[in-house]
């Protein structure tokens, strides 16, 4: 099995989870059905540090949803070499 290129691996969640976060604010503004229960939790991760869903809101969620992304894969990502290294022991 190969190992996981750890920091790019990372960057794909951290671009993807920006993207996510952006999107849904974007839906949530124009009144798509669905999307405002997930803003809402959201609001409570993220409101302290700036979030809303506003234009300035979706700038502020793709930066802590790039931060997230790039913090959760990049441990996954590093977990799974660490797994994958034991294997081969």
């Amino acid at each position: 099995m190969q190992r996981l290129d750890a920091l790019r691996f990372a960057l794909a969640g951290a671009i993807y989870g920006a993207g996510c976060v952006a999107l849904a604010t974007i839906f949530a503004l124009v009144g798509v059905p669905g999307f405002k229960p997930f803003t809402d939790l959201l609001t409570q991760f993220y409101g302290f540090y700036g979030y809303s869903v506003s234009p300035l809101g979706i700038v502020i969620g793709a930066f802590w949803g790039f931060i997230e992304g790039f913090v959760h894969l990049g441990i996954f990502a590093l977990l799974y070499n660490l797994l994958l290294g034991r294997q081969h022991a």
